[in-house]
């Protein structure tokens, strides 16, 4: 697979960043407005989905149930002023669905490597096993300088 060198420089700043963040924040549409989550997540190696549990009933569980296109927030900031100049933050946006089946055991496999501890709570028949097909990711570094990144 020939990569441009640009789009591998990205692959590798999204790869390291998914690697050192656990957590991300997850915005669904409630009605007409934005309904935001702090969830567990992990990826795939290619970064063509990221997958999160949540127990089906929750808002967030509805809202994607309703509406299944969200956003979620990947950054490495550290609350001091240098954030503006050296932090990352990493929109993606796509679509979220629940998992089943063969689809499910293999995302259980990467989430739990990322989360063990959340291996009871996945097992839980109420938790959901959510995968968001990403469609495009929004890196944004140096306070204003974003760089579109859409999945193929």
């Amino acid at each position: 697979m020939n990569i441009p060198k640009n789009e591998l420089e990205l692959r590798l700043q999204l790869v390291d960043l998914f690697k050192i963040q656990k957590f991300s924040v997850l915005a669904t549409l409630e009605r007409t407005r934005p309904y935001v989550n702090l969830v567990a997540f992990a990826e795939t190696e290619d970064l063509s989905a990221i997958f999160f549990a949540t127990t089906r009933a929750t808002r967030k569980y509805f809202n994607i149930s309703a509406q299944s296109g969200v956003a979620m927030l990947v950054d490495n900031r550290s609350n001091e002023i240098a954030d503006l100049r050296h932090a990352t933050a990493v929109t993606i946006m796509g679509t979220a669905s629940e998992l089943n089946g063969p689809d499910r055991e293999f995302a259980e496999q990467i989430y739990l490597a990322k989360h063990p501890h959340m291996r009871e709570f996945l097992a839980s028949p109420t938790t959901a096993l959510m995968k968001l097909e990403v469609e495009t990711f929004y890196i944004v570094t140096h306070f204003q300088n974003v760089t579109i990144f859409t999945v193929k």
